[in-house]
């Protein structure tokens, strides 16, 4: 009989495998370079509506993802198809791709000389042992404690559990191969309210590697409908020019921008609002953003990038406002030429300092103007900055929530809304890849009716 582990030890000896049959058959088929991702995984998501199970769906999962590289021309193809068979028809199809794509000097591997040495033990990995029967009740207990929290909540679009453990192997032709295991679970709640003046709804949820650091799922139900009940009897407000205070379930979006304005692709392309801003300040002094790749079971916890490129503990990005470095893999870093900052697949566990105050007391430095707590689409322009989403959230009066509000745009331009940041909070939200507190900005243009 097999256990788990030697189930495991399976699962990562056949991909490592298939990595090097990849890589094989990519040298006989006379490409100077390749490169090979693969993963192989498990899961459960379920969804309990009105306390009756009403969805359940076990995933059993495989990708082959190949880059080949030959006379500065590039070639890629992926199949879930990981058979001997699978795997030299996804590097042959990959190869005929690159007879027909442009050259480019800049295409190819990371430097061999960046690859990552000994593997770092981030603790990414706690499967969740618990069965369909076990993962419903949670559900359903989520929901429930969301129904009876008050009786305004007139409907339920269900709580959800998800589970998911898996393996990835990332291998290339420089000789690297690295196996990792990891897990990811969640649960969320989501409920309507409703009065005579209207119906609202909101959600809550929580994720972790471990599931024994999730929210206990009563309170994850009980913050849904908390939540949504705050928001009854929303109101239209008038257009005006006051300050916004982002909650910090939406803050780290503002810092996401950021991100997205520093990446090497808009920065080589010449399309961002932060150009050529390398050693200028675009945050008050007081903000520092650091990156931390090696962080213990974090979202994005990972000893080396997608190409390799090992990772540093602690790699800033901003240090008392001033920009320090550009985001790059090592294509768009050659097309710059700079060196890798080991970010090919994004940035990793971002960690935003704050100034002290906690959420009550950054209210209070606002005195009066809009708490926003839900962003709606995406009116962003990354070459001029300027920035306009719809918006839903709470006036604030003298430090004192008034009454909720809905239907609104906040508008203004992101080069002056990053210098403008007044403060931000010591109330962390961490469960995504960007740890920052809720983030009061000193004056927004707000269109209301």
């Amino acid at each position: 009989m097999s256990t788990p582990a030697m189930n495991q030890k399976h699962y990562a000896s056949d991909l490592m495998r298939a990595a090097e049959l990849a890589l094989d058959q990519a040298k006989k088929l006379g490409m100077d370079q390749a490169e090979v991702s693969l993963h192989n995984g498990t899961g459960i998501s379920l969804n309990a509506r009105q306390q009756q199970l009403e969805t359940v769906e076990k995933h059993n999962d495989s990708q082959l993802q190949i880059s080949v590289y030959k006379d500065h021309k590039t070639g890629s193809a992926s199949s879930a198809d990981l058979s001997d068979k699978g795997v030299q028809d996804t590097v042959a199809a990959a190869a005929s791709i690159a007879n027909y794509t442009g050259a480019d000097s800049c295409f190819g591997l990371a430097d061999k000389d960046r690859m990552a040495g000994q593997e770092i033990e981030l603790g990414l990995y706690y499967p969740w042992q618990n069965d369909i029967s076990g993962l419903s009740d949670l559900a359903l207990q989520c929901e429930q404690a969301a129904l009876q929290y008050d009786a305004r909540i007139s409907n339920s679009e269900g709580a959800a559990v998800n589970t998911y453990s898996g393996h990835a192997v990332y291998a290339n032709s420089h000789g690297f191969l690295s196996a990792t295991q990891a897990s990811q679970h969640s649960v969320s709640c989501s409920v309507i309210a409703g009065t005579d003046s209207g119906m609202q709804r909101d959600y809550w949820y929580d994720s972790n590697r471990d599931p024994n650091q999730l929210m206990p799922v009563s309170e994850i139900g009980e913050q849904a409908a908390r939540r949504t009940v705050r928001r009854l009897n929303a109101r239209k407000i008038k257009s005006t020019t006051a300050p916004v205070l982002f909650d910090s379930t939406i803050a780290a979006s503002l810092i996401g921008h950021l991100i997205g304005a520093i990446s090497g692709g808009v920065i080589y392309k010449k399309a961002s609002f932060l150009l050529d801003q390398i050693d200028q300040l675009v945050l008050p002094k007081f903000v520092t953003i650091s990156e931390h790749p090696h962080k213990q079971g974090a979202a994005r916890s990972a000893w080396h990038d997608n190409e390799g490129v090992a990772t540093s503990a602690v790699s800033p990005i901003i240090t008392d406002g001033v920009l320090q470095r550009y985001v790059l893999a090592s294509f768009t870093a050659r097309k710059l030429k700079l060196d890798s900052t080991a970010n090919s697949g994004g940035v990793r566990n971002l960690n935003v300092s704050h100034t002290g105050q906690n959420f009550d007391e950054l209210m209070g430095d606002m005195r009066t103007g809009l708490w926003v707590t839900e962003l709606i689409g995406s009116g962003i322009n990354m070459l001029t900055g300027d920035y306009s989403r719809g918006a839903a959230g709470f006036w604030v009066e003298n430090g004192e929530v008034k009454y909720p509000v809905e239907e609104i745009t906040i508008a203004g331009n992101l080069i002056d809304m990053f210098k403008n940041i007044l403060a931000i909070g010591t109330d962390v939200d961490q469960r995504g890849n960007i740890d920052c507190g809720s983030i009061l900005l000193e004056n927004m243009t707000i269109a209301g009716s």
